[in-house]
């Protein structure tokens, strides 16, 4: 039986920060389930680009449509290996759903490997498992993450932080970081 991981996504999920980290963790062998409050099985969530331009914050641009894998009340959290959180606008509402916050918690009590990206981060501080760990996200989240406790660390988009059994980057440029630094707390060793 393959080992599955949950993924917390929702409306306006920045686009990399979920096709990314999902198709890359089924092409290793993963089974994902990606899920939504409110949303079940066979639902549509937009996506969001941001990028970088003259401004002096990101803008956002229409991204694709993805289709939500599995009921958000239906999560048998025993069954997963893992949790991943992804970025975008999505973390700023569905951090208010509370079985976002005890899904998240449960991932920190049974000591099992996280990966959270951006602005996912959010959740983190929400469900206030933060507290003393050192993790980065995207700077304008970092004032959050010191008044949740947690030890913020500024590095560049393309790095990502590991502190026990969470891992965390900045934005959808430290990909290759975050998932080979998840992969390692997933127990997966990859040769060439």
């Amino acid at each position: 039986m393959k080992k599955k991981i949950l993924m917390l996504a929702g409306d306006f999920v920045e686009d990399y920060e979920l096709m990314v980290p999902y198709q890359s963790l089924e092409s290793i062998g993963f089974h994902v389930d990606v899920v939504c409050p409110d949303k079940k099985a066979g639902d549509l969530i937009a996506t969001a680009i941001h990028d970088f331009t003259e401004y002096q914050t990101y803008i956002e641009l229409r991204g694709h449509n993805f289709v939500i894998t599995k009921d958000f009340d239906k999560v048998k959290l025993e069954e997963y290996s893992g949790l991943y959180i992804t970025g975008g606008r999505a973390p700023e509402y569905i951090r208010l759903n509370p079985k976002v916050l005890e899904y998240t918690r449960y991932f920190f009590e049974k000591n099992l490997p996280v990966a959270a990206i951006c602005h996912g981060i959010q959740v983190l501080t929400a469900a206030g498992v933060v507290k003393g760990k050192t993790l980065t996200c995207y700077a304008a989240v970092g004032p959050e993450v010191t008044m949740a406790g947690g030890i913020y660390k500024n590095i560049p988009p393309s790095e990502a932080v590991t502190d026990g059994n969470l891992t965390t980057s900045p934005a959808w440029p430290g990909h290759q970081a975050i998932l080979a630094e998840f992969y390692k707390l997933l127990g997966v060793k990859i040769t060439i």
